[in-house]
């Protein structure tokens, strides 16, 4: 069984900026004020030493993570997706039972933004749209109740 996960372009962007961030600019920067800390004396007292140190571990902590998870990822751009049911990087478009017209895109699990109108495919709405075409009636069981859905567009961009 494999471990890899799908990410849209922009999902991975998004996540290799944060690393490079992180790498690059933050990790130094608390480098240097845990030194400027540290020569300033005693540092069982010193709270900006101890802070920083703290912080350290967490980016570094953050680093490992990020670079583990970009490693696991496959890139999948939507826009080369030629599929008439909804996959991984749709962009679906639904009407609810009082006819509210919303519309979704369905990401992986570390790209989603609920602002944005990006869900899972894991999510209760992600899971019940993989697969259904324009037409489809869906029924959708989550935690605040049941809902239907019907499908009317699914785009890829």
């Amino acid at each position: 069984m494999s471990n890899r996960k799908p990410i849209t372009p922009e999902g991975y962007a998004k996540l290799e900026k944060e690393l490079n961030q992180l790498w690059h600019h933050e990790r130094p920067r608390v480098v240097q004020e845990v030194s400027e800390a540290a020569a300033l004396g005693d540092r069982s007292e010193n709270a900006e030493y101890i802070y920083g140190k703290k912080r350290l571990r967490e980016i570094d902590r953050k680093v490992k993570y990020l670079s583990g998870l970009l490693d696991r990822l496959d890139v999948i751009d939507p826009s080369q997706v030629t599929s008439d049911t909804v996959e991984f990087g749709a962009t679906v478009e639904v009407e609810d039972e009082d006819g509210r017209v919303l519309t979704y895109q369905i990401v992986g699990e570390d790209e989603v933004d609920a602002r944005n109108k990006r869900i899972s495919m894991r999510s209760p709405v992600g899971q019940s749209l993989v697969g259904k075409r324009v037409g489809d009636d869906v029924l959708v069981r989550r935690p605040a109740g049941e809902i239907e859905l019907v499908v009317t567009k699914i785009c890829y961009r």
